[in-house]
């Protein structure tokens, strides 16, 4: 957590007497970190990374799935996925619109008989 807190120092322009206005904007932004939870999951997600015991290839990923945010992989697993229902439907809906089609000709057809 004071690692964090240390991270959240760097933002902003370095303080001096004269730049009180940069200090205090630093504070806000620091207690908005702490009241919106950000520095307690960056925290618990640096800890899971420093404790897994194989280190990932990719870290940014890691820390990605860890926050329950999709990786690049699995982006594009669901792009793919998306584009294959979507052709699905399109061929459910023209095979809908031939039964349809198909029942009112014979509903049409048996009325027109009795």
């Amino acid at each position: 957590s004071s690692t964090l807190l240390t991270v959240a120092d760097k933002v902003g322009p370095s303080s001096t007497a004269a730049d009180m206005s940069g200090e205090s904007k630093k504070e806000e932004f620091r207690k908005y970190l702490e009241r919106s939870g950000v520095i307690d999951a960056l925290t618990k997600v640096l800890v899971a990374l420093y404790e897994e015991p194989e280190k990932p290839s990719n870290a940014l990923d890691f820390i990605k799935q860890y926050l329950g945010a999709p990786t690049s992989g699995d982006v594009e697993t669901m792009k793919a996925e998306k584009d294959e229902m979507l052709k699905k439907n399109e061929e459910l809906t023209k095979e809908l619109e031939a039964v349809q089609a198909k029942l009112e000709a014979m509903t049409t057809g048996g009325e027109g008989g009795e």
